[in-house]
């Protein structure tokens, strides 16, 4: 029994001091990254990649020194093949999650050079919807290699992988219809992120609901109404169903308000106060107010204006303007044009009033 608490004692004295060693390397290398961030004021790549990198490498560096020192553990070999086994699995790990951080620095990074917070920058928004659906791809790609690389370092796992690999090409078939639909949404997915049928903050109508794609994942996008509900939408529907995207080459908008009035109403001046009325307003981006008279009944007339505005929550609160504006000013300057019902007596009832 002595021989095994010794080797077991001298063991836990080489983890413990090639442990401590990998600890103070650590702590050097971050008093580097440190220095070298606080001595680059324009550049924040380097602050942000000590913030994210900083517990990843307080892992890795410590294993890796236990790691080099453990030639020296004075172990049977089970035992030996055991704690190298345990290492290489915590070091596995440790590389994914920093890796995982790694995505992080190039995502803020790129999108540090871009403002989605501009109604008219569609470049931003076609940038923030390709990063973040490429973050997921390449986390899922690293969660994969990640638990392939521990599952390899067991033996029997990997033997057992190996035989129902070589054998089971029927099981193969079975998984491969099963996970049809996941890999059909996995690149779905891919083909959001290239093709762009829609973008981050894109003004979408999906299921008669009006609002904001406010966020795409591998598998659903979130879409926050303008009642701020959220709608979650599996993402094949925006490759398989057709949608509507107000902002998919600009944010500018039309719309239009109707009137319904009397025969006698005159057209011009109407036109008249709407360019008055859209001309005063913030709200209104310069570019079109038009009125026309669209529809002809038997009961009235039918005009419709059409005015613009620079996005579609403007454009709501122009439309609203406009409408309560003008019809004000019929019923001030035109009170007899308004909506009215026609009818025409027998003579022997005009006779007898």
């Amino acid at each position: 029994m002595l021989p095994y608490v010794r080797a077991a004692t001298v063991t836990l004295v080489i983890v413990a001091i090639a442990a401590g060693l990998g600890h103070v390397l650590y702590r050097i290398l971050n008093r580097a990254l440190t220095v070298w961030a606080k001595r680059t004021f324009k550049a924040r790549i380097d602050d942000s990649l000590l913030i994210h990198c900083r517990r990843p490498l307080r892992v890795i560096v410590p294993l890796l020194a236990v790691m080099f020192a453990s030639p020296s553990f004075e172990l049977s070999g089970p035992a030996q093949d055991m704690v190298r086994h345990a290492l290489s699995v915590g070091l596995i790990i440790s590389i994914a999650w920093l890796s995982y951080r790694i995505v992080v620095i190039i995502r803020e990074w790129i999108l540090m050079q871009y403002d989605i917070e501009a109604k008219s920058s569609l470049e931003a928004r076609r940038v923030y919807t390709q990063i973040e659906v490429f973050e997921n791809v390449l986390n899922f790609i690293i969660a994969i290699v990640a638990i392939a690389s521990v599952l390899t370092t067991f033996e029997r796992v990997r033997n057992i992988g190996v035989s129902l690999l070589a054998s089971a090409g029927i099981a193969g078939i079975i998984i491969g219809f099963a996970a049809q639909r996941t890999l059909g949404t996995f690149l779905a997915g891919i083909q959001i992120a290239i093709t762009q049928p829609i973008r981050i903050d894109d003004v979408v109508i999906v299921e008669n609901e009006w609002g904001r794609v406010e966020e795409i994942t591998l598998t659903y996008v979130i879409v926050r109404i303008w009642d701020l509900r959220r709608l979650i939408v599996p993402i094949n529907y925006f490759i398989e169903k057709p949608f509507e995207n107000w902002t998919r080459t600009s944010a500018d908008l039309l719309g239009t308000i109707l009137f319904y009035t009397d025969y006698t109403i005159d057209v011009e001046q109407v036109r008249r106060e709407l360019n008055r009325i859209v001309k005063t307003s913030e709200r209104w981006d310069g570019k079109v107010c038009v009125l026309q008279l669209t529809n002809v009944t038997d009961r009235g007339v039918e005009l419709r204006a059409l005015v613009s505005a620079k996005d579609s929550s403007v454009l709501w609160d122009l439309r609203c303007e406009v409408r309560e504006k003008l019809l004000a000013f019929i019923q001030r300057s035109f009170p007899d044009s308004l909506p009215r019902v026609r009818a025409e007596l027998p003579k022997s009832a005009q006779q007898s009033a």
